[in-house]
């Protein structure tokens, strides 16, 4: 059996106490954070033990008050978390991609924050911003699907065919969340291959569109209209089909899902 290095949790923390000690560029954040999802900062130790808060962010410059003031919530009860050193730490924040209520969670069980924080980056340019749209409309048809499907087995083979990659509400989509009650309803059927031209004027991918991403991301077929740069053709998935672009051929692209036309055109 393989191994985690950490256990990953979301914790709801609504209303409830949570204890940050410390002052300056690191613990700010730890509050901002605590605030952002909704709990209250306490800055004191000794009233978060009275209180009976269970979660604290230690964030002192000083070395020896850090361990020392982890001891005592941790002997309070507490789980601890010390910035910037990970062996005083209970846990670890992750890096987090927020497309609320939807939340990608990155951690390295404090290996490097750095790390984690680049990962984000880079599928922050892939996912949609309407992910969160998509959930919350879900969300609502609950009960649709439930008497549509009162199997439960049945209703999550049908969830699972239209979360699929190509399917009905694909979630690199940026529409799908329109099409949830029409699905939901059984009045929306599976999406149909289409052709789609990109244009690219940089052969560094970082100079992608997220639109441009996200489609060679979900490309069935890629049809090469010319030499396009390796580091482009990276990003698209490992299974799409690649093939010389003729425009005398027959058009019989899109049939079989969505077909990119890449062109490599360098900026002047």
């Amino acid at each position: 059996m393989s191994t985690i290095a950490s256990l990953p949790l979301f914790h709801q923390i609504t209303g409830q106490q949570v204890l940050v000690l410390g002052d300056g560029p690191a613990a700010e954040p730890k509050r901002r954070l605590v605030e952002r999802a909704g709990g209250v900062v306490v800055d004191d130790l000794a009233r978060a033990i009275d209180e009976g808060v269970r979660l604290a962010f230690i964030a002192y410059e000083d070395e020896s008050a850090c361990e020392v003031a982890a001891i005592n919530a941790r002997c309070a009860g507490m789980l601890v978390n010390v910035v910037d050193r990970p062996e005083l730490c209970d846990f670890t924040t992750p890096s987090i991609l927020d497309r609320n209520p939807l939340l990608i969670a990155i951690g390295t069980g404090g290996a490097s924050a750095g790390l984690a924080k680049h990962v984000r980056l880079r599928m922050e340019r892939v996912l949609p911003e309407t992910l969160g749209l998509l959930a919350r409309a879900l969300e609502a048809v609950r009960p649709a699907l439930r008497a549509r499907f009162p199997d439960g087995a049945e209703r999550r083979r049908a969830v699972d065919a239209a979360l699929s990659e190509g399917g009905a509400l694909d979630p690199f989509d940026r529409e799908a969340h329109t099409r949830v009650a029409g699905w939901a309803a059984g009045e929306v059927t599976p999406r149909s291959g289409g052709v789609i031209e990109l244009a690219l004027a940089s052969a560094d991918p970082e100079d992608l569109t997220l639109r441009q991403a996200r489609l060679l991301g979900e490309a069935d077929v890629l049809l090469l209209d010319g030499p396009v740069p390796p580091a482009i053709l990276a990003r698209a998935r490992a299974d799409a089909s690649r093939q010389a672009w003729d425009a005398s051929a027959p058009d019989s692209a899109g049939e079989a899902g969505l077909t990119l036309v890449l062109r490599y055109r360098p900026a002047d």
